[in-house]
């Protein structure tokens, strides 16, 4: 499989379906496979899409020099009804305040290449990827 270039962990809390997840020690979040005390799963999983390519609209427009006041960005994800419920589609409003009417364009450049160049999230989308599994039993 390729160089592994991230590792997280996944611990069960005891009850329910509720989990941490970390990174290394100074970043963990919350996960509920119920939505119930934490994010659920999935939307963990769009969170992480929304803020990949958030960062990289970000960065890509103050390398362009382009100015922004706000920026806010919903992601809808429609599901399919059987198991395993996957999402069948995305859609991405970007919501940007203080953008001058001449950068628009570049803010559009910007989400471009965002979806299909930059965020890893996305390309991780692609049906290219490599899976594997071990399990281990612990005593």
């Amino acid at each position: 499989m390729g160089r592994m270039a991230e590792r997280v962990e996944l611990h069960w809390k005891g009850r329910g379906m509720l989990f941490e997840g970390r990174r290394d020690e100074r970043n963990a979040i919350a996960i509920d496979g119920d939505g119930v005390e934490a994010v659920s799963p999935l939307t963990a999983f769009l969170l992480g899409v929304a803020s990949c390519t958030g960062s990289d609209v970000v960065e890509i427009a103050a390398k362009m020099r382009v100015p922004i006041e706000s920026f806010d960005l919903v992601i809808e994800g429609a599901r399919v009804s059987e198991m395993p419920r996957r999402y069948s589609g995305l859609r991405f409003v970007y919501r940007l305040g203080g953008v001058a009417e001449p950068d628009h364009e570049k803010i559009r450049r910007a989400v471009s290449l965002s979806h299909e160049k930059y965020c890893s999230a996305l390309a991780t989308l692609r049906t290219d990827i490599d899976l594997s599994t071990d399990i281990v039993f612990e005593d």
